[in-house]
């Protein structure tokens, strides 16, 4: 009999932006990414179970619980791991079959509530074995294991025939200069700051300040203060004064954003959630419309967000004319070809909804200026900067930086490009794939846009308190883009 050799052990410690978003759980959001996959036909327990198993526990992550100590925390190796703790059966409640698609919505609903164990992984799956003819899988994982574009790649490693994350190498001069700069970062140039910051940033209110300075790409502009940073061993005195001043101008500018239009989607959350989706969109006709009105598909289903809310909002009673509403988009910072090391490494960038225009085509070209202005702006970067300040911040300083931003949003939303062609699973055909990232602070709302198999599908995360019903949303995308698509086609054809 061979004897089982024990574990190795292994002790990494949790980079600054991580421990961020590890101490950001509050008893009205959590922050678990959302998911679930519907598969047809149905995949058996055992066989979910040797998928991940196999899959999934190669990257190291997936196997490390988190422990704690007074300066952060660090990923230690789970001695104890067992994939039956982490992949699981789920059985809907019986009366499901009337509706199965509002029972599994329910249970999304109530777990996007329900705290991860700590003593292990922060992971876990959820198998409905019998599912409206086939299966569904229930995923959450919390943030601080990675951001939602990290998790594509562990996303592509899981289907049939899915790609291995590559070998590690030992760590490169870019890994270590990255590593290094966040340090700096954080403790040379931007913690000094935070206090004085934050106080003057309470001061002023919502006066507006100065723009940003542009850039080519925000990465582009990292990679320019670490070189300058490198020659200087992270220390050269007036570079520092003068990186000091451009942050705290470019943070300050950030940070003092107006309040968006007060509406009842903000305010004070409680302390329970409801999901919600529509059927996908034809992705052919999503472009048709972009190309007939000489924008993005981006711009289309963001005006399609902007008119479904304003809709939502009306047929509350509320007067909208004029409002428009925030939500923060995360921004990729690294390479995809990366993402495998999972971590979070995105920056936020605001985008206004102009939930006040009731004409689909203004609606579209609004969105579009919008998104212009925001190209190639510094605010992503410096997102990502602050997320790292806020990770060594003791518990309340983080939360009250963090609170100055959650009070200007209305929605946390994301837009991710998928598959064209539909995967598999198990055998099974994966038909649809529905995530949603979580909200922080006193956010209420959580968009998604997710572009998979030849159709886009929107998918809503709402606070009770503040959306009871996120369904009454939902059912507004559909006629808002049937009215942008009729709209598109009467205007007359150009060259």
């Amino acid at each position: 009999m061979v004897k089982k050799l024990p574990p190795v052990i292994t002790t990494e410690r949790m980079s600054k932006v991580d421990t961020a978003w590890l101490r950001m759980d509050s008893s009205s959001n959590l922050m678990m990414i959302l998911g679930v996959w519907i598969i047809k036909p149905g995949v058996r327990y055992q066989a979910v179970c040797d998928r991940i198993a196999e899959r999934l526990l190669k990257y190291p992550r997936f196997s490390q619980r988190v422990q704690l100590d007074a300066t952060g925390a660090s990923w230690v190796t789970d001695t104890e791991f067992r994939i039956s703790r982490h992949v699981v059966r789920e059985k809907l409640p019986a009366n499901a079959q009337k509706n199965p698609e509002l029972a599994l919505q329910t249970r999304l609903g109530e777990l996007a509530m329900q705290p991860l164990d700590a003593r292990f992984p922060l992971w876990e799956f959820r198998l409905v074995e019998h599912y409206d003819g086939g299966s569904a899988l229930l995923v959450r994982i919390h943030h601080c294991i990675a951001d939602g574009l990290a998790l594509i790649a562990v996303t592509q490693s899981l289907v049939d025939g899915g790609t291995e994350p590559p070998r590690r190498p030992a760590r490169d001069k870019a890994a270590s200069t990255w590593a290094a700069a966040e340090d700096w970062m954080a403790h040379t140039l931007i913690e000094p700051l935070t206090v004085a910051a934050v106080n003057a940033l309470d001061a002023a209110g919502n006066r507006a300040a100065t723009a940003f300075n542009a850039v080519q790409e925000p990465r582009r502009a990292l990679e320019k203060w670490l070189e300058v940073a490198s020659t200087k061993g992270f220390g050269g005195a007036a570079d520092v004064a003068r990186l000091a001043t451009q942050v705290l101008r470019d943070g300050a500018a950030l940070a003092l954003m107006a309040d968006d239009s007060p509406t009842r989607l903000k305010g004070q959350p409680g302390q329970k959630k409801r999901v919600a989706w529509c059927q996908p969109l034809p992705l052919d006709e999503v472009r048709a419309v972009s190309k007939a009105l000489h924008c993005s598909i981006n711009d289309v289903l963001l005006a399609c967000v902007a008119g479904a809310v304003g809709q939502y909002l009306r047929a509350q009673g509320d007067a909208i004319l004029g409002k428009e509403i925030r939500a923060m988009v995360p921004v990729n910072l690294r390479p995809m070809s990366e993402a495998y090391k999972l971590g979070n490494q995105f920056g936020l960038a605001p985008v206004v909804l102009p939930v006040g225009l009731d004409n689909p085509i203004e609606r579209v070209y609004a969105v579009r200026q919008r998104m212009s202005e925001l190209k190639g702006s510094m605010q992503p970067l410096l997102a990502f900067a602050l997320l790292a300040v806020a990770g060594v911040l003791i518990k309340p300083a983080q939360d009250a930086m963090l609170n100055l931003f959650s009070k200007k949003t209305t929605a946390v939303m994301t837009n991710v490009p998928g598959p064209r062609e539909k995967l598999q699973f198990c055998g099974a055909t994966l038909e649809q794939t529905l995530f949603w990232v979580p909200q922080s602070g006193t956010v209420g709302l959580g968009v998604s846009i997710l572009s998979y198999g030849g159709g886009v599908q929107f998918g809503i995360i709402s606070d009770t308190t503040l959306c009871p019903n996120p369904q009454a949303i939902i059912d507004q995308f559909a006629p808002e883009f049937e009215r942008l698509s009729w709209l598109a086609l009467m205007l007359p054809w150009g060259e």
